[in-house]
C-alpha cells in the first residue's frame, strides 16, 4: 500500500482526523524505506487532494470533511467552535504532560469536555487537585487550565489557554501562585503576543516578568508532535 493510502487508512479508523502524533504512533512505516518518516508523514498530510487542517497539527480526510465540521459543530467565531479549540489545547498539553511523565490535572468543569472523543478527564492523571498547599491557594490553582504535578504531588507547571478571554486574569492567578518554584504559560493565538506583552509588563505583574512564558498554538502543536516522536524512539 503507498504511504498516503496508509495514512488515509489509519485516519479513516480514527473517524477521518488525527493528530500527528496519532498518525506517528499508528501508522506502520516499518516498509517505508527511508531515515525520515514522521517528516514524510508531515509532508503527506499537506497534500491538500486528501487532507485539510482542522488546527494547528490536527488533520482530517477530504472525504469525509462535511461529517466531521458537522460533528464537531464547527463555525467561524462559534461559541461551540471556541469551546473545541480551547479543549484542544488542553488535551495536547495533557498528552505532552503525560509523555515527559507529569501527573495531569484539569479543572472539573472540564472533565466532561471532549478532546477528540475522549473526556479531558479521562486522559488527565488526577480526578481532583493535590492539596499541595494553603485551601485559599489551591481554591484558586484548582481552576487553571492545565496543571502537571512531578512525582512529589507538587506543582511543576501552570497553563492558561487564552482563545478569547482576558490574559491579565490568568496573570493574576500566576501571582498568586509565585512563591512555588513553577513555570508559568500563556497558551494563545500569535497575534495576541503583543497584549500579552503589553499586560505582562505592567508593574503589578514584576514578580513573574522572567517566569511567565507565551507559546502559540502552532508551537505547542509542534511540541505535541516531537513529545510523541522522542517518545516513540526512545528519546523522552
Amino acid at each position: 500500500m503507498k504511504q498516503y493510502l496508509q495514512v488515509i487508512d489509519v485516519m479513516r479508523k480514527n473517524g477521518g482526523c488525527a493528530t500527528l502524533g496519532f498518525l506517528y504512533r499508528n501508522v506502520d512505516v516499518s516498509n517505508w524505506g527511508t531515515k525520515t518518516p514522521f517528516a514524510s508523514i508531515r509532508r503527506i498530510v499537506q497534500d491538500k487532494r486528501y487532507f485539510f487542517k482542522i488546527q494547528p497539527g490536527l488533520w482530517a480526510l477530504n472525504e469525509q470533511k462535511e461529517d466531521i465540521l458537522k460533528r464537531f459543530d464547527l463555525k467561524e467565531s462559534d461559541k461551540k467552535t471556541k469551546e473545541f479549540n480551547h479543549t484542544y489545547y488542553q488535551g495536547l498539553l495533557i498528552e505532552i504532560g503525560s509523555l515527559k511523565g507529569f501527573i495531569t490535572y484539569v479543572p472539573p468543569q472540564d472533565k466532561n469536555k471532549l478532546f477528540l472523543g475522549k473526556p479531558l478527564g479521562k486522559i488527565s492523571s488526577i480526578n481532583s487537585i493535590f492539596n499541595f498547599t494553603y485551601e485559599e491557594i489551591v481554591n484558586r490553582a484548582k481552576s487553571i487550565d492545565v496543571i502537571w504535578f512531578n512525582d512529589r504531588k507538587l506543582p511543576d507547571s501552570f497553563f492558561e489557554i487564552e482563545y478569547s478571554t482576558d490574559m491579565q486574569n490568568s496573570l493574576l492567578k500566576f501571582i498568586d501562585l509565585r512563591d512555588f518554584h513553577s513555570r508559568f504559560f500563556i497558551i494563545s493565538a500569535l497575534e495576541r503576543k503583543k497584549e500579552y506583552e503589553k499586560k505582562i509588563s505592567y508593574s503589578a505583574f514584576n514578580e513573574i516578568q522572567n517566569r511567565v512564558k507565551f507559546i502559540d498554538y502552532d508551537y505547542l502543536s509542534n511540541l505535541h508532535a516531537k513529545s510523541v516522536e522522542l517518545s516513540l524512539i526512545g528519546m523522552l
